[in-house]
C-alpha cells in the first residue's frame, strides 16, 4: 500500500506513535509519506520507501493567523496525486481530520478517490474538543472519516460521550517497539546522577498542567525523607518554571535534575526504580508503557486509559488524582521492598509485551485493508 501519514512532528505521544507506526510500515514494505510541518523527531533517514513532504505556510501581512490547515489540505492534494496513494492516515482529530475532509473532496471533484483515517489520540477529544468553538467541527470530521481508531477504550467512550459521533470507533492501543529500550547504557547515567546508589525516580511529559508535575515533586519529597534517592525530569513545557519555584521552597533542588527534551530517553528509563505518572487525565499514557518496557514499575493515578495498562499491585500502583499521600506511599513500599521490586519489574516488562508492535502493527494493516475494500479503488493506482 501507499500510504500518506498526518501528525505533529512533535515529542508528544501522538507524534511519536505516528513515526513509529510510518517506520514499522515501511519495514513491512508498504511505501510510507509523512505530510507535516517539520521532519518528525523519530523520523529515520535511512528507509527507502519512508518519504517526508514539508507544509510550507508563507508568512501573508493580510492574515492575522496563517491558514496552516488549508496549506495541509492544499499539500495532501498535491502528495495524493503525485505519489498515487491510497489512503490517507490522519493522528488528531484538528486540524488533520478537517483537513483530510477537505482535500478529499476536492480529489474527488477531479475523479480521484482517496479515503482517510482519523486515530484520535487523546486531548484532542478530552482537552480541545470540549472547547465549544471547535466541537462542531471535530464532530464533523470524526464523523466524515472513513474510518475513526481511538488509543484506549477511555478515550473511545469520551469521545462518544462529549461528541455527536454516529459512526463506529475502533480501539486500536498505542505500541511499543521493545528492542529499542534492551540493553541500554546505564553506567554513565547512574555515575552522573546517583554515584552512591541513591533510588532514581523518573517522570516524563510536556509539563502542561494536565500533567500535575508539582504532585510528582510533593511525591519525591516525602520519599526523600525516609530514603536517599534522586528525582530525574525529561521534558519541557508551561510549568517548568513553577516546579523549579517549587523545588527551591521544598529545598530539594540538588537531587532534582531537569533533563530536557531527549531523543533517546530510552538511557534513562533503564535506570529508573519508579516512574511517577501523577496526571490528572491519561487517555492511554505511552510515557507509563516506555517505563514498563524497561522494567520499570509505575507510580500513577486511576485517571482514563492508565488502568488499561498500569495493573494496580502487579506492575505498579494506582491512586487518586492528586492523592500525593498514597502515591508517597505506595513508592515507599516499591523502594523498600527488594522482592517486590523484582517482581514488578518482571511483570511490568511482561504487560509491555502484550503491547508489542508485533501486536499492533497487523491491526493498521487490516484496518487499511477494510477501508480500501470498502472505498472505491484509487483511479491514480
Amino acid at each position: 500500500m501507499r500510504i500518506g501519514i498526518v501528525c505533529y512532528p512533535t515529542f508528544g505521544g501522538s507524534g511519536v506513535v505516528a513515526t513509529e507506526l510510518g517506520k514499522e510500515l515501511a519495514l513491512e514494505g508498504h511505501d510510507v509519506h509523512f505530510i507535516t510541518y517539520d521532519l518528525p523527531v523519530r523520523f529515520d533517514h535511512f528507509i527507502s520507501n519512508l518519504h517526508y513532504h514539508e507544509v510550507v505556510v508563507n508568512d501573508y501581512p493580510l492574515f492575522d493567523y496563517q491558514p496552516y490547515e488549508l496549506v495541509l489540505a492544499s499539500r495532501m492534494v498535491d502528495v495524493v496525486k503525485h505519489e498515487q496513494l491510497d489512503l490517507l492516515h490522519v493522528h488528531y482529530a484538528i486540524p488533520h481530520a478537517s483537513a483530510a475532509y477537505m482535500a478529499r473532496e476536492i480529489l474527488r471533484s477531479q475523479g480521484i478517490n482517496i479515503p482517510f483515517i482519523t486515530t484520535l489520540h487523546g486531548t484532542d477529544i478530552t482537552l480541545v474538543g470540549k472547547d465549544a468553538s471547535f466541537e462542531p467541527v471535530i464532530t464533523f470530521a470524526i464523523n466524515q472519516s472513513n474510518a475513526v481508531t481511538a488509543v484506549s477504550e477511555s478515550l473511545k467512550e469520551d469521545t462518544y460521550q462529549h461528541f455527536n459521533v454516529n459512526r463506529e470507533i475502533e480501539v486500536i492501543p498505542n505500541f511499543i517497539d521493545l528492542s529499542r529500550y534492551e540493553g541500554c547504557s546505564t553506567e554513565g547515567v547512574t555515575k552522573a546522577f546517583a554515584p552512591n546508589g541513591e533510588r532514581i525516580l523518573f517522570h516524563a511529559s510536556n509539563f502542561r498542567p494536565v500533567k500535575r508535575v508539582e504532585d510528582a515533586i510533593r511525591v519525591f519529597s516525602k520519599v526523600r525523607e525516609e530514603i536517599p534517592c534522586k528525582m530525574l525530569f525529561a521534558g519541557d513545557g508551561p510549568d517548568r518554571p513553577k516546579i523549579e519555584a517549587l523545588c527551591r521552597q521544598l529545598g530539594t533542588c540538588k537531587d532534582v535534575h531537569f533533563l530536557g527534551k531527549l531523543k533517546h530517553i530510552e538511557e534513562v528509563y533503564s535506570v529508573a526504580d519508579a516512574f511517577i505518572l501523577p496526571s490528572e487525565t491519561e487517555s492511554f499514557g505511552l510515557a507509563a508503557l516506555e517505563a514498563m518496557a524497561s522494567h520499570v514499575p509505575v507510580i500513577s493515578s486511576n485517571t482514563g486509559g492508565i488502568p488499561e495498562i498500569n495493573i494496580h499491585g502487579e506492575t505498579g500502583f494506582m491512586s487518586n488524582v492528586g492523592d500525593i499521600d498514597d502515591m508517597t506511599a505506595n513508592t515507599l513500599k516499591l523502594l523498600k521492598d527488594d522482592e517486590l521490586m523484582a517482581k514488578m519489574r518482571q511483570r511490568a516488562y511482561l504487560r509491555a509485551k502484550e503491547f508489542s508492535k508485533d501486536s499492533i502493527i497487523p491491526m493498521y494493516e487490516r484496518l487499511y485493508e477494510r477501508t480500501l475494500a470498502d472505498s472505491k479503488p484509487n483511479q491514480n493506482a
